[in-house]
């Protein structure tokens, strides 16, 4: 493989508060000489015409379209497409949209000399684009069932998708289930979990002086760190842990899903022992961790659940915090450092066995983590393409 350039289409906003595997695969890519233009989200579902937060973002996306490809970092330029946001079922309005991002494309690479670039994606809504662009190899990197997140057409997300694996020259998948998907139209599959940065994450064994906000929390602190999901997470599960431990001081760094407003999050925030931290940037996570006495990923088991692997599972194992989760899939595998219970009284007793435990040392750390850093996966990801 002789191309150092890549485009990478993801599903999520560069700035957007929580980084997820797209942004950091970018990172890393660039810390390994290559050259990225990372293409933000085309939209999965129809913007609400009628959302003060939708009509913002559209606004927001259409300033920074207008603006063309802007450098980000080092090797890094992000391209926010410029779409029709409407009418997306009109193959009209589809076949302008994707002429329009191949437009933006091309012109990048001409002004850049971008040759032969990977096509590396994490959604299928891209193949009309990158007609008539000379490239190399085409990964399709499925991290999540995306035709699950609510609001997203489901028929035309899976039409696209059997395009997409028909059509690519390598899969990487991040669950069981999703590699089981895969493989019944590409050959070229391989289950690669998700991963950590680990010299970050472990950085919270250092941290002498707790966040403010987090210290006058009384101990033990019980937490969770993401998005607020009603789709993702089971507020019905820590409502019930709350109220039968008083004791417990339950800790949410996060706040509700765009568009969201959960009447269930606000029965929450009524509870004296749970605490809403807000969002806080990714350089803080170690430093609110470090005061964590167990972390939490209590999880809706649905369809869209059913595919995930939380990063968040390794990043609270290189932070030293023990684990405590609903039965996800990738639990059947992955148990280091991890006790799995699928209601609230085995919650209960599970997270107190791990309060007694107390906190991973290096050694066991370093031991549950293993190669799922992003050093060792992308360059078996680049050796595999």
């Amino acid at each position: 493989m002789s191309s150092k350039d890549i485009i990478l289409f993801s599903t999520a906003d560069w700035n957007t508060p929580y980084w997820t595997n797209k942004q950091h695969t970018a990172k890393h890519l660039a810390k390994m000489d290559y050259r990225v233009l990372y293409i933000e989200t085309v939209g999965l579902r129809a913007p609400k015409l009628h959302s003060g937060r939708d009509l913002g973002r559209l606004w927001r996306r259409l300033k920074l379209g207008l603006k063309g490809p802007r450098k980000v970092e080092n090797r890094i330029w992000v391209l926010a497409p410029l779409l029709i946001p409407i009418k997306h079922h009109w193959p009209v309005i589809r076949w302008l949209n994707k002429k329009l991002l191949s437009l933006f494309i091309q012109l990048f690479m001409k002004k850049n000399e971008f040759s032969a670039p990977i096509i590396w994606t994490y959604h299928p809504f891209m193949l009309g684009a990158i007609q008539g662009i000379k490239h190399s190899k085409v990964v399709y990197h499925c991290v999540d069932d995306l035709s699950a997140v609510p609001g997203v057409d489901i028929e035309a997300y899976k039409n696209e998708e059997k395009y997409l694996l028909k059509q690519c020259d390598i899969v990487f998948t991040t669950s069981d289930v999703l590699t089981e998907q895969c493989k019944q139209l590409n050959d070229n599959v391989y289950f690669l979990p998700n991963v950590v940065d680990y010299e970050h994450f472990s950085s919270a064994r250092n941290v002498d002086v707790l966040p403010k906000d987090l210290s006058c929390i009384p101990e033990p602190r019980i937490g969770y760190i993401g998005v607020l999901s009603d789709f993702k997470v089971d507020f019905d599960l820590i409502y019930a842990v709350a109220t039968e431990r008083k004791d417990w001081h339950w800790v949410l760094i996060g706040e509700e899903r765009e568009g969201q407003s959960s009447d269930k999050v606000r029965r929450l925030g009524l509870l004296p022992n749970v605490h809403f931290l807000g969002h806080k940037s990714y350089d803080k996570l170690p430093q609110y961790l470090s005061g964590m006495a167990v972390a939490t990923l209590p999880t809706l088991i649905n369809k869209y659940t059913a595919s995930m692997f939380p990063m968040k599972y390794f990043e609270y194992l290189a932070a030293g915090v023990p684990v405590v989760s609903t039965p996800l899939n990738f639990t059947k595998q992955y148990t280091k450092g991890m006790l799995v219970s699928p209601n609230s009284m085995s919650f209960i007793a599970a997270i107190s066995q791990q309060v007694l435990r107390g906190n991973l040392d290096c050694k066991e750390s370093l031991e549950y983590v293993g190669d799922n850093t992003w050093p060792a996966r992308l360059s078996k990801m680049l050796e595999l393409i």
